[in-house]
């Protein structure tokens, strides 16, 4: 019986997630798109905030950034999670590769009164959290790959002199407040057929992730992250 209602909350939050989506853009706009728009905004709205500069410092340093601009929740007493992102890293050089779209799901529990969208960062800080967007279909966060709530405000200190960090941190933005969260327990899956619409072909994370972003269509999300990073201290 949780099971069934688990699965209602996630398909319900997808429902809400599609319709807010599509909502705001004509109907015969590419589903990749919609996506870097949402993921330009995100950051974009991320950047403004004044304890910025962790998360900034964090992307700075990082392996790559995996980005949900709209993750629904869903329920009351038992709520759940779904939204669709995408995944970009960073280079030797400091620029970037790929896209490679992905999804976020999972349940939680807890008391959630109606319907409520933020916005997630996932920030990809070693080699473990690299090889969990590269290495199969999916992974649980918190089960498979480590993940903590990333430093913000005066905790920016924290977000390069810890000898031990996270595989990866987490931040969001919803209603204005920005903040590190926890997100344990949140399954990542890859999405081939965002990745197909996107390249042309049918394209693993792994293969799309080691395409160097140089497409028009990704260059307003990597203004946007190169922008944050300036904000670094």
């Amino acid at each position: 019986m949780k099971k069934l209602i688990g699965l209602f909350c996630i398909l319900v939050a997808a429902v809400f997630t599609v319709v807010a989506v599509d909502a705001a853009y004509a109907a015969d706009t590419p589903l990749y798109e919609k996506r870097i728009n949402l993921a330009v905004k995100l950051i974009d709205d991320m950047a403004k905030q004044s304890d910025a500069s962790a998360m900034a410092q964090s992307i700075k340093e990082s392996k790559g950034v995996a980005i949900f601009p709209d993750v629904a929740k869903a329920g009351f007493i038992i709520g759940a999670e779904e939204g669709q992102g995408l995944v970009l890293l960073r280079t030797e050089s400091g620029g970037w590769s790929g896209p490679a779209f992905m999804g976020i799901a999972g349940a939680s529990v807890g008391l959630q009164a109606g319907i409520e969208s933020l916005g997630l960062v996932l920030v990809i800080n070693n080699d473990e959290g690299l090889k969990a967007f590269t290495g199969g279909n999916s992974f649980k966060l918190g089960a498979d790959i480590g993940v903590a709530a990333g430093p913000v405000g005066s905790q920016v200190g924290n977000a390069t002199t810890a000898p031990l960090k996270a595989s990866l941190y987490s931040y969001s933005l919803a209603k204005g407040v920005f903040a590190g969260i926890s997100v344990n327990g949140s399954i990542i899956n890859q999405n081939r057929d965002l990745n197909l619409a996107y390249w042309g072909k049918d394209m693993t994370a792994q293969q799309a992730l080691a395409e160097p972003a140089t497409n028009q269509k990704i260059l307003p999300l990597l203004q946007a992250l190169n922008s944050l990073i300036e904000k670094a201290r």
